[in-house]
């Protein structure tokens, strides 16, 4: 077994761009990649919760994933939100991108249905069975109202192409159990929490998917990149400045209110979102506005 981890450092969990009527910008959305390119990200996540997954319909979930693929050419990681809370529809999201040249499949735990350990066991095996493209498992239980625990997350490291987890439970007890449980040497343990983030690789982790680093890439790839090296108080410095990002990005629904922070920064042309998300609220963009300036980004 390689002692190599695919996924590492500064990764982020893309917002997909829309026109007006809806619609994916495609033109921003080459700008959004040629910018993370540029400002040293690790690695994109197309169509995950932060992409709005749960509004693209099946196609569309498939075509963006690969128009990024073609747009990136090879210089960055491209990871697919392929998760669902029917097995099938994963399975099949997963097998939508066989001959694709993807980097790897984000697959979140299912949602609505609270199945038992059990059933979080079968359901990401299926998957992995299913297909040889690595897979990172994907635990939020905020959002799902279903925790994997660690003994199925363990369980689950043994299937070979099962490579990493991406924990957003913002519990830093966790990554502790994890690295306990699980000592797969090729094996990474990605933060879903911003404003943990940097404790989380003081504890052992390899690196984050992050919303924050949608709109303070190159931020957010050099406190990264000085975490993993050792040097955290460097580290710590720059997270400090972000620190009111971390927070007040989550002030109402993700992505809300970084779509309209990235609208603010010209980094896309339309904060617009599909019902039944909504654009930020005016207090909202005034909480989102004042981080952006205590960041030093706005």
């Amino acid at each position: 077994m390689s002692n190599t981890k695919l996924f590492t450092g500064s990764i982020v969990a893309l917002i997909t761009p829309m026109d007006d009527k809806g619609e994916v910008n495609h033109k921003c959305l080459k700008n959004l990649i040629e910018y993370h390119i540029a400002s040293g990200t690790k690695g994109l996540v197309i169509a995950g919760t932060s992409g709005e997954s749960a509004t693209l319909n099946h196609k569309e979930n498939i075509d963006i994933v690969l128009e990024s693929i073609d747009i990136a050419e090879g210089r960055i990681p491209i990871i697919a939100g392929t998760g669902s809370n029917s097995t099938a529809e994963a399975i099949s999201l997963t097998k939508g991108l066989k001959d694709s040249q993807v980097s790897g499949c984000l697959t979140v735990t299912p949602y609505y249905n609270k199945p038992p350990q059990e059933g979080l066991f079968q359901h990401f095996k299926a998957i992995a069975d299913s297909t040889d493209i690595p897979q990172i498992l994907y635990n939020v239980p905020g959002r799902t109202v279903c925790d994997m625990l660690t003994e199925t997350v363990a369980r689950l490291s043994e299937i070979k192409n099962i490579v990493s987890i991406k924990d957003a439970t913002g519990n830093l007890a966790r990554i502790s159990e994890l690295k306990r449980a699980i000592t797969r040497p090729d094996f990474s343990f990605l933060s879903g929490d911003d404003p943990t983030g940097i404790d989380f690789i003081k504890l052992g982790g390899d690196g984050t998917i992050s919303v924050t680093a949608n709109i303070a890439a190159a931020q957010m790839s050099k406190m990264y990149d000085l975490a993993l090296k050792g040097d955290f108080e460097e580290a710590y410095k720059i997270n400090d400045i972000l620190m009111p990002l971390h927070k007040n990005l989550f002030v109402e629904a993700n992505p809300i209110p970084v779509k309209w922070a990235a609208k603010a920064l010209n980094l896309i042309d339309n904060d617009f979102l599909r019902l039944p998300l909504v654009r930020l609220s005016a207090h909202g963009e005034e909480i989102v506005s004042n981080a952006l300036k205590q960041a030093k980004i706005l």
